[in-house]
């Protein structure tokens, strides 16, 4: 049976006595603070735990990873260990899917010769269709079958919650909500994927900001080509597991540099188009959990990896396809791949970067996945998608095209920032139902990829670097 409360009048007065120095922060965690307390009271009048030792564990635990100073450093060392065994993991098993598509390649160039399709068709079909798709397949595939694996394993462990947990501060101090670190989380794996994960944020304004924001982190499209540039221009001289140590921490800090922006544009937004209050974060810590190893594998690779991997194979198999149609028609003496890098070069000098680099990322809207095979095929201009994975000497190839230290950097900032790919853009329109915010969510990246990577062009040229 339920009793009525009733709060006489000196009640009343001791009440709005003791809040109203209180700021509304203060307040609303004051109230928090007391529902939970009030809860727990409830709680143990009625519930009665068996396993106290397992209980106190999870306690001592959690006093260490969401410590304000312990936290961090282990929050960022998981992130990093992560990023190492994708990194290393995926180099052996992209190799050899690489050699196979490529053996593979053959027989299906040889099964059109012997029906006697014409040239033009072979080409397009193998050298445009199949290379481009099965690019994609041998990028994406070993990296993501390693990342969303490890991710589902740290979520059914139930460390997630405290990455959630500790990012929380940042993100309300941004004006963001705490769960925005689960779906910047998420991104790492696939931005699209992320975009529809921002479900979980409750209120509009803010899930608003995690779609906005959430293309600053790079997502396994974006690996390939941040991977390379950093073992070929920052781990230079390294040789065994110390070249992946050293490639792992050059992506880690391009990382660490997007999480930054991220809170920035955040709180930029929030304070501007997006303006209103945090929404208070009331997070129950699930208790750790033995994963389940084998079907956390089986189900995130169902579920994450193939699902991805779909999409990204009937976005870029279009898109092979146009490449090698612009790489093949000739106007004088050079394709219109050609005419297209000309044409954007003095564009691209003002910010480190070159006419192929840009024409790279505009013809890379689909995917970014075949951003680099595009850029490679234009400077060797052979009208077909390249493996660079299969290319020995491929720093000369960017050093002969008058590469420095800075086109590396500015290349790897600039994919870290710019536009999100296709499949993301459909995914906001669909989430937001706003061609305003989808063009917003393409322009406000891009503007500050094009801002980062101006300033550290004109200051290193000022400074006489380069």
């Amino acid at each position: 049976m339920s009793e009525r409360i009733v709060i006489n009048e000196p009640q009343l007065s001791a009440l709005r006595s003791k809040y109203s120095s209180l700021q509304t922060e203060e307040f609303r965690d004051e109230l928090v603070a007391n529902i939970h307390q009030n809860a727990h009271e409830l709680m143990s009048g009625v519930v009665t735990i068996r396993d106290r030792d397992k209980l106190r564990q999870t306690y001592k635990l959690d006093k260490i990873v969401t410590s304000p100073i312990w936290g961090f450093p282990i929050m960022l060392a998981m992130l990093g260990v992560v990023f190492w065994l994708t990194i290393a993991g995926a180099n052996v098993p992209s190799a050899m899917l690489a050699d196979f598509f490529g053996w593979t390649e053959g027989y299906i160039s040889s099964a059109l010769r012997f029906i006697y399709a014409p040239e033009w068709l072979n080409d397009l079909l193998v050298l445009g269709l199949y290379r481009g798709s099965s690019w994609v397949v041998s990028v994406m595939l070993p990296p993501m079958a390693i990342f969303f694996p490890v991710f589902a394993l740290l979520e059914n462990f139930g460390y997630l919650p405290r990455v959630a947990f500790n990012m929380d501060r940042m993100f309300k101090k941004s004006g963001g909500h705490g769960k925005q670190a689960l779906t910047m989380s998420m991104g790492f794996g696939c931005n699209a994927a992320a975009i529809l994960s921002t479900r979980i944020i409750e209120s509009p304004r803010e899930r608003m900001l995690a779609i906005l924001t959430n293309n600053f982190v790079p997502c396994n499209g974006r690996w390939p080509t941040l991977i390379l540039l950093s073992s070929l221009f920052v781990a230079v001289g390294s040789t065994g597991g110390m070249h992946s140590i050293i490639t792992a921490s050059a992506v880690m800090g391009l990382v660490l540099v997007g999480i930054a922006v991220t809170l920035t544009v955040s709180w930029v937004l929030s304070k501007t188009a997006l303006r209103g209050i945090p929404t208070h974060y009331t997070l129950e810590l699930p208790p750790y959990r033995r994963p389940q190893i084998i079907k956390t594998i089986l189900l995130s690779s169902r579920d994450k990896s193939w699902a991805v991997l779909k999409r990204a194979v009937v976005v870029a198999a279009p898109a092979g396809v146009i490449t090698w149609i612009l790489g093949n028609i000739m106007i004088g003496d050079a394709s219109i791949l050609n005419h297209m890098a000309g044409f954007f070069d003095p564009f691209g000098q003002l910010f480190g970067l070159d006419g192929f680099i840009i024409m790279a990322f505009l013809l890379g809207l689909p995917a970014n996945e075949i951003v680099l095979p595009i850029l490679l095929m234009g400077y060797l201009s052979s009208g077909a998608m390249v493996d660079a994975d299969g290319m020995t000497g491929i720093k000369d190839i960017f050093l002969n095209h008058g590469w420095t230290w800075l086109t590396a950097l500015n290349m790897m900032l600039f994919s870290l920032l710019h536009f999100p790919c296709g499949t993301t853009l459909i995914n906001i329109y669909k989430e937001t139902r706003s061609k305003k915010w989808t063009l917003l969510s393409a322009l406000i990246p891009t503007g500050i990829a094009l801002l980062v990577t101006f300033v550290v062009a004109q200051t290193a040229r000022l400074l006489g670097w380069v």
